[in-house]
C-alpha cells in the first residue's frame, strides 16, 4: 500500500532514491519507464508540455480561470465546453463572457438540463432539498454527450456536485480541468476546510454526525 502522503523524505522530489520507504512506488522503476512513454505519445507530448509552460508561465501569478484561457489558447483549442451548476449561474455567467472576450466559443450546459424529476431517478423524498416540492435532478451524462454533441475540443467543470463531477469527467469525450470545485459550506473554497482541519474534523467520527 502507498503512503505518499505522509512521506516525509519525498526521494521523489530530491531524486535521493536511496532514502525511499520501503513502500515507496519508485521500487519499480520499470513502471515508470513504461509509463513515460505515454507522454512522448502523440495525442500527450503536447498536452503535457502546454500544461509545463502555463505552470512556469503564470507560477503564483495568473488565477486559475486566466491558466485555462492561456492553455486552452496555445493548444490551439477554439471551442471549448463548460457543465455547470445553476447554483453557480452568475459565475458562469462570467467565465463565459471572459472566455468570449477572448476569442474561443463556449458551449455551456447547466446541470438540470432535461428537467427530470428527482422521483423518475430513484431518488426518495426525504433526500430532496425541499420535500413535497419537484426537484430537478442534475444531469451530468446528459452534460458531457451535449458538450460531446457540439464537439468542444476543451471542457471546464464549474460546481458540480461531489459524484456528479465524475460522472461529468466519465462521459467528457474532451479532456477537462476543474475551476471551481463546489464546497458551499466554505464558500466554494474546499481547501479552507484542510488549513483549519482541527475544527472541522475535530471529532474522530465528525464525518457523518450532522
Amino acid at each position: 500500500m502507498f503512503t505518499c502522503a505522509q512521506c516525509a523524505v519525498l526521494a521523489c522530489k530530491s531524486g535521493e532514491l536511496d532514502k525511499m520507504p520501503k513502500n515507496c512506488p519508485m521500487h519499480d522503476p520499470d513502471f515508470f519507464e513504461e509509463v513515460f512513454q505515454e507522454y512522448l505519445a502523440p495525442e500527450n507530448h503536447d498536452f503535457f508540455l502546454t500544461s509545463t509552460a502555463i505552470k512556469a508561465l503564470g507560477y503564483c501569478r495568473w488565477p486559475r480561470l486566466r491558466e485555462v484561457a492561456e492553455f486552452a489558447r496555445r493548444m490551439g483549442y477554439v471551442r471549448l465546453g463548460m457543465g455547470f451548476c445553476v447554483g453557480l449561474r452568475k459565475e458562469a455567467a462570467v467565465v463565459d463572457r471572459i472566455l468570449r472576450d477572448q476569442g474561443f466559443q463556449v458551449v455551456s450546459v447547466a446541470c438540470k438540463t432535461g428537467s427530470i424529476p428527482k422521483a423518475r431517478a430513484g431518488v426518495p423524498e426525504e433526500l430532496h432539498l425541499r420535500p413535497g416540492t419537484r426537484e430537478v435532478m442534475c444531469d451530468p451524462i446528459a452534460q458531457a454527450k451535449l458538450l460531446n454533441r457540439a464537439q468542444t475540443q476543451f471542457n471546464i467543470c464549474l460546481g458540480l456536485c461531489v459524484g456528479h463531477d465524475s460522472l461529468f469527467y466519465k462521459y467528457c469525450d474532451a479532456p477537462v480541468t476543474t475551476l471551481v470545485a463546489k464546497d458551499r459550506a466554505t464558500g466554494h473554497n474546499p481547501a479552507a476546510a484542510i488549513y483549519c482541519a482541527e475544527g472541522y474534523f475535530r471529532e474522530r467520527n465528525a464525518l457523518g454526525t450532522e
